[in-house]
């Protein structure tokens, strides 16, 4: 057989695949190293300018500027967009763009955060002696404290790691998580700080579940007007029936005169009634219904009521206002449409 037609191995497979774990493995092991020593640092030497670069970014007027080339650059909006979803305005600006006129977004209330590992690139140093003249703070992240850009900055984080996971000690890798991760403990901190809270997440996420949970309330899913099913008290039980199976809720509410709740009567209990009685003619609602259901507010958050559904195995709430008036129903489809379970 032609040599370059062969096909590898089973051991050659079986070595290729314990290869690719060894890797792996040791890949996960040299960033978990680099994580920890950054840590260490963080609690000694580092603290100071650590807690500095908060204090300057809790006190930032305008927006927290990021920036990087290269891999240094993909990290770098990643943490613009955290800084952005956790409560601090934040954008991304790329160097070469910089100096093409986007540093006309940079403002003096602005801080800019420069991320270059070796602190020495050429598009990054170009353009920060622009950011000083503006009076912009500038927060250096490098793994070379002794590099130009560590000497320019207001604040310097060290990124340094001994070696790259990169078998070649080249391509960025522990060094790019290092950084990652140095950005994400910058923006837990100056949210912590700042007092930032789920609502507040959830405000910046609307379109997430989290944002659905914290942001929908139960007027914004209950149904309304024609579409509640109700009785008052007199009622005849199978004209109630015929309530229940037009509005289709499996549920109706009884109310009095004044349209405040007296009651309800669900299909439950029609499945109960049916064990006891054969003849519905001459039973009114008032007869069998319950007194006294639970209920929710409209102002309520939609995910109260499903804890409230949850907590009494039930289907449907009716929703009244402080007096006890009927203004809206609930069915758990319609918590489920609205994608807040």
């Amino acid at each position: 057989m032609n040599a370059l037609n062969a096909s590898p191995t089973d051991d050659a497979l079986v070595s290729a695949a314990r290869r690719a774990v060894q890797l792996a493995s040791e890949t996960l092991q040299i960033e978990a190293d680099a994580l920890i020593q950054l840590q260490e640092r963080l609690r000694a030497d580092d603290a100071p300018a650590f807690s500095q670069a908060v204090s300057m970014l809790l006190s930032c007027h305008g927006r927290v500027v990021v920036s990087g080339i290269g891999k240094s650059g993909h990290i770098a909006r990643k943490i613009s967009a955290t800084f952005a979803s956790t409560g601090t305005p934040s954008f991304f600006v790329h160097p070469a763009e910089a100096a093409h006129g986007d540093l006309g977004m940079v403002t003096p209330q602005d801080v800019f955060i420069a991320i270059s590992y070796s602190g020495e690139a050429s598009e990054l140093m170009s353009i920060l002696p622009i950011i000083k003249r503006l009076g912009v703070r500038l927060i250096a992240l490098t793994g070379n404290p002794q590099s130009s850009l560590a000497g320019i900055a207001d604040i310097h984080l060290n990124l340094h790691v001994d070696k790259e996971a990169c078998p070649l000690n080249l391509a960025p890798t522990a060094s790019t998580t290092v950084t990652l991760a140095l950005g994400d403990a910058l923006a837990v901190a100056v949210l912590d700080a700042r007092g930032f809270r789920e609502e507040d997440f959830a405000r910046s996420h609307p379109g997430g579940a989290l944002g659905r949970r914290l942001l929908t309330y139960v007027k914004d899913v209950m149904r309304t007007g024609e579409a509640i099913p109700s009785v008052t008290p007199d009622t005849r039980l199978t004209t109630a029936l015929l309530e229940i199976t037009k509005k289709g809720m499996a549920m109706t509410a009884v109310v009095d005169a004044e349209n405040k709740v007296v009651g309800v009567f669900t299909d439950g209990d029609l499945r109960r009634l049916m064990e006891t009685s054969q003849d519905f003619t001459q039973i009114r609602i008032a007869d069998v219904m319950h007194t006294n259901p639970r209920s929710v507010r409209a102002d309520q958050l939609a995910v109260e009521a499903v804890e409230v559904m949850e907590t009494y195995r039930i289907n449907q709430l009716l929703v009244t206002d402080s007096a006890h008036t009927l203004v809206g129903a609930l069915h758990i489809h319609d918590l489920t449409r609205a994608k807040v379970i």
